[in-house]
């Protein structure tokens, strides 16, 4: 019988922290991290299949699903903030190692955990989430790349479609073989939240400041260098938003690397579930990851 994920919520770095648990107490760990503008919703159909072997954690980070910043706490929503709150919430749940699962912006905020406390993760799935500038979208990030030079009110109000429903269907469309099949609650739900007051200002913030995660690339693939950390690609091929050289890229600093490809866009987990669970048990395998 499949795993049902429990929900709960635990304060970290002055935060209620909203999360998504499966599988037994004992075993490995394997936190899964969602990206821009979803939640650990995006999972609600991989962590059954995960935790028939492993203990599967999904947050929500600041800003997105059903995490709480109380406004007292005055957050800042930029990237260093989400990766210090990362950080308070494994500190929190007493997770010292664990495998990451990274997705889009959960890439940089895990990479960023990863520099701090790099023994602290066993191995690292990558499902389009990017690490090389190699990997921006040219039509997708020309806008953007705009307000990180400027960072003026007009060039931030023209990224303004970014945070709308249309766009938000087209992130988890584009590239798919069979659009149609993805589940329509997925991008639904995602623009709701997003749609609460205050929370378009968030996104737009966080768009502006991912100019600061193309810095500690250099860090980050000296950490792939002397950390020899294994790594999964498992990339939508069909992704407009983080293209397959920046899954290629990834060969020039890890060594223990595997390579997959999913004929989908940027959300390529929608209806690859079951082969993205395969591929993982596969990859813990190969690398006696948590050694057992």
């Amino acid at each position: 019988m499949a795993a049902i994920a429990q929900v709960s919520k635990v304060s970290a770095d002055g935060v209620e922290v909203f999360y998504r648990s499966a599988g037994p107490l004992e075993a490995p760990v394997v936190v899964l991290l969602h990206g821009f503008p979803s939640s650990s919703h995006q999972f609600r159909n991989l962590i059954p299949l995960l935790a028939t072997r492993y203990r599967v954690i999904a947050p929500d980070l600041p800003g997105f699903g059903f995490t709480e910043v109380p406004p007292s706490r005055n957050y800042t929503y930029n990237f260093a903030s989400l990766a210090q709150t990362f950080a308070a919430f494994v500190s929190t749940l007493k997770l010292h190692r664990f495998a990451v699962y990274i997705f889009d912006y959960g890439a940089p905020t895990a990479l960023r955990f990863a520099l701090e406390h790099p023994d602290a993760i066993a191995a690292i799935i990558s499902q389009n989430g990017n690490a090389y500038v190699e990997g921006f979208g040219a039509d997708f990030w020309s806008s953007i790349r705009k307000l990180w030079v400027s960072g003026s009110a007009e060039d931030r109000e023209a990224l303004r479609f970014a945070v709308e429903l249309p766009f938000t269907k087209w992130q988890y469309q584009t590239g798919s073989p069979n659009p149609d099949a993805i589940q329509p609650e997925a991008y639904y739900l995602d623009q709701a939240l997003m749609d609460r007051p205050g929370n378009k200002e968030i996104q737009l913030d966080l768009l502006y400041d991912y100019r600061t995660n193309v810095g500690f690339y250099p860090q980050i693939h000296e950490y792939f260098r002397k950390s020899d950390v294994p790594v999964l690609t498992a990339w939508g091929k069909g992704d407009q938003c983080f293209i397959p050289p920046g899954a290629d890229a990834y060969a020039r600093d890890v060594k223990k690397l595997m390579v997959r490809w999913l004929d989908a866009g940027h959300f390529a987990i929608e209806t690859n579930e079951e082969q993205m669970a395969q591929w993982i048990f596969e990859f813990f395998d190969k690398y006696n990851v948590f050694g057992v």
